[in-house]
């Protein structure tokens, strides 16, 4: 019988999940585990992290107990599991901006390549280039040609100083070889309103935030940062393919725990981790929260963070980005 690579890893969880591992003198997991989540309740953040702790806990025989740790662009949750004990019962669920802080923050109390194990990569929330129905462009190309030819450039809406759309943004200037200017409000709703008034020319959204008014034939989606077509709106060019192959960036998930955790408690969290995101009812929760599920190896994942770290660095100093 040939096994898929999340068959494999499916059925070590299964197999794993009737041994006690020797963690410190004693068997792991031994109590509930805090699963630490650096958003509010009830975004598409919350929504993963909840359903992912349900099927994990089925596995792993204890309760996973999700803890909101809000604010401050995730550095509380942060500095909150970097200062935990490295025995696998306090986890993070860690989002894209760990690894932008370090560039906007030059004094955190944590490093992200030195004060954590990365566990997985759980799931990415691709972000989509959307524009104003009524606006003269309707493909990509066209958009650049106008901003290109526009005196003012680009006016792009992000949620925040240092997020995934400003940033990706940005990128996207770089490559169009084009001037403009991002505009920061306090959220997706805010910018997304601005967009349907025509006040700024584009957003870089989750598709769950943007297709009401798509569907309303208010707005238009022209192109999706992420390196191939994604799923939740397969029809969406990406813009590698329209030739802006430096145009990748998208919100990103995933599990990580304090450093020093034993290798054997990283590897069963994996397995586990990997098995839950092969489930469809997990798949399917996370696409209706506008997100794509993924997986791996904890390797993989340290090699992403690492990358997303220098990438992000680059574009925050040739923009000249401050914090908030």
């Amino acid at each position: 019988m040939h096994f898929t690579r999340r068959q494999w890893l499916a059925a070590s969880a299964a197999g794993l999940a009737t041994q006690a591992l020797p963690v410190f003198g004693q068997s792991w997991p031994a109590r509930p585990i805090r699963l630490i989540s650096p958003y509010g309740a009830g975004g598409p953040s919350d929504i993963l992290t909840r359903v992912l702790g349900e099927s994990m806990a089925t596995r792993l025989g204890q309760p996973v107990v999700v803890e909101n740790k809000p604010g401050a662009g995730t550095r509380i949750a942060n500095d909150l599991v970097a200062k935990a004990a490295p025995d696998g019962h306090t986890l993070l669920h860690a989002a894209a901006p760990i690894a932008i802080g370090e560039s906007l923050y030059p004094n955190l109390p944590y490093d992200v390549r030195r004060s954590f194990e990365p566990i997985v990569s759980t799931a990415i929330a691709p972000l989509f280039l959307v524009v104003n129905a009524a606006a003269p462009y309707r493909t990509l190309q066209e958009f650049v040609q106008w901003g290109k030819a526009n005196a003012k450039g680009f006016t792009f809406g992000s949620p925040g100083a240092g997020s995934a759309p400003h940033l990706t943004a940005e990128l996207f200037m770089r490559a169009a070889d084009a001037k403009g200017v991002v505009a920061q409000f306090q959220g997706d709703a805010p910018a997304t309103t601005e967009l349907l008034a025509g006040r700024i020319d584009a957003t870089l959204t989750a598709i769950a935030t943007a297709l009401p008014h798509i569907d309303a034939g208010k707005l238009r989606v022209l192109a999706v940062a992420t390196e191939q077509r994604t799923p939740l709106h397969a029809a969406t060019p990406t813009f590698v393919e329209s030739g802006m192959a430096s145009v990748v960036g998208y919100g990103w998930y995933g599990l990580m725990a304090p450093a020093g955790t034993p290798a054997a408690v990283v590897q069963r969290l994996n397995a586990e981790a990997n098995a839950a995101l092969a489930d469809a009812e997990v798949r399917r929760k996370a696409e209706a929260a506008g997100l794509q599920v993924r997986g791996g190896s904890a390797a993989e994942f340290r090699s992403f963070i690492e990358a997303e770290v220098k990438k992000w660095s680059q574009v925050i100093k040739a923009a000249g980005i401050k914090a908030d």
